[in-house]
């Protein structure tokens, strides 16, 4: 595998580590090539920790992943229904790779959770990053799969090279 994605992987990962949300982690891995500085991003990746603010739902790696992928590869004109149909080709394709490569075969956080012998139950507060907490959670692993995925996508694309 490039050496950059399996970098960008690990630093998701790391983020995570550092207590940045899951969506949080991957877009700050990949913040460079997307035009924003970090505050904004991690402020927008702030909503989809926990599945979308702990309701389980889509992980919140593949959130920011599928955000960064916006970023980079989106369209913006409302007319462009060729650039809206490759990009959510992009989404489903991304969501299919994470898919079959993920714990229990899904992108829904509840689904990896359970999958992983925890609950998945929505809502509370959030639980503190304690050494047992990062133990037990696929999290770490989820949010660095989703890095490495878009990053190949992104490499077929030629959008992220050698030094990217």
């Amino acid at each position: 595998m490039n050496q950059t994605i399996t970098a960008r992987a690990a630093l998701a990962r790391e983020n995570f580590l550092k207590g940045y949300g899951c969506a949080q982690s991957v877009l700050l891995a990949y913040a460079d090539l997307t035009g924003l500085d970090e505050t904004t991003l991690a402020k927008l990746g702030s909503s989809f920790g926990g599945g979308m603010g702990r309701l389980r739902e889509v992980c919140g790696g593949v959130t920011g992943a599928f955000a960064v992928l916006g970023l980079i590869c989106g369209y913006d004109d409302p007319a462009d229904k060729e650039g809206k149909s490759r990009h959510y080709a992009d989404i489903r394709e991304l969501a299919r790779r994470f898919t079959e490569r993920s714990r229990g075969g899904s992108i829904v956080c509840r689904e990896i959770l359970q999958n992983a012998g925890l609950s998945g139950e929505k809502g509370g507060e959030a639980e503190a990053r304690t050494s047992e907490y990062y133990e037990k959670r696929p999290c770490p692993e989820m949010v660095a799969l989703a890095a490495e995925v878009l990053g190949e996508m992104l490499w077929e694309k030629g959008l992220l090279g050698d030094n990217g």
